[in-house]
């Protein structure tokens, strides 16, 4: 049987504007468009970033409490992952408050994010945080941008500052190509990522900068892993032309694969609503 694919649609990310793809939804409505038109197309969950007034990424608790009771209301279907995203501009306590304030029931966190310059003070904050996290079935999806990362990720479990996971395991998001000069990946990346060993998580996931993001799904799929698409970091189909929106990015994959449904994405990522 084939196995279910997570594909996971991230249609706005921290930076990118209206200039950039007039479809890049950047007001709460706008996302929740997005989102529903994703989930239509194969997504299972959706990784949310809410906007000021300005359209600048922030960590704003009433934001993101609107933004998920918008999806509950309008594609109650879909999961909903938040971001702890910093952007330069939130410290770990800020972006641990932010978690604790809105309480989802899934969130991405940025591991090197978290750790910070990884004096005492900075491991005895994310050892709380991560502790809390779990005591609070908030899950956590790790986010990790080379090998190295991973590994001390690892180090990390180990030494007991990331909880051993309660619900089978960790899940992890490997990013490709975001410290390339041009970011752009190669699916080839992922290659280094496979040899420092997946196989103590739950569940992996896979999302690249670039034109090659379709590439590097079907990277990740073959080896196993699961898929973040979406104009947070791709604007283009696999053929190079400029894709539409971001379900049409949703869709090209998941007529590549076998897409998770709700149950099964939550069965793998460990949810239980």
């Amino acid at each position: 049987m084939t196995q279910p694919t997570i594909i996971m649609a991230a249609p706005n990310g921290a930076r990118k504007q209206k200039s950039d793809h007039p479809a890049l939804p950047v007001t709460i409505a706008e996302t929740v468009a997005a989102a529903k038109a994703c989930c239509d197309a194969g997504a299972s969950i959706l990784h949310a970033h809410v906007r000021d007034e300005d359209g600048a990424h922030v960590l704003d608790a009433q934001r993101y409490i609107s933004l998920l009771d918008a999806m509950r209301n309008a594609v109650p279907e879909m999961l909903v992952q938040i971001t702890t995203e910093a952007v330069g501009r939130y410290s770990p306590q800020e972006q641990s408050d932010i978690v604790f304030a809105v309480k989802p029931d899934f969130v991405s966190v940025g591991f090197a994010e978290m750790i910070g310059d990884a004096s005492a003070d900075a491991v005895a904050h994310a050892r709380d945080f991560y502790h809390q996290a779990q005591a609070q079935n908030i899950h956590v999806q790790h986010i990790l941008y080379s090998p190295e990362n991973l590994i001390a990720f690892k180090n990390a479990i180990a030494d007991g500052i990331v909880p051993s996971a309660s619900a089978g395991g960790h899940h992890v998001l490997l990013v490709l190509g975001r410290y390339t000069a041009d970011f752009q990946s190669d699916p080839d990346d992922l290659q280094a990522f496979i040899k420092a060993d997946m196989s103590d998580f739950a569940s992996w996931s896979v999302c690249a900068f670039g034109y090659r993001e379709f590439d590097a799904m079907q990277a990740a799929i073959t080896a196993g892993g699961h898929c973040r698409v979406g104009f947070e970091n791709n604007l283009h189909l696999k053929d190079g032309t400029l894709a539409p929106d971001n379900a049409t990015l949703v869709r090209q994959l998941a007529q590549s694969c076998t897409p998770a449904t709700r149950a099964e994405t939550l069965a793998l990522l460990g949810g239980s609503n």
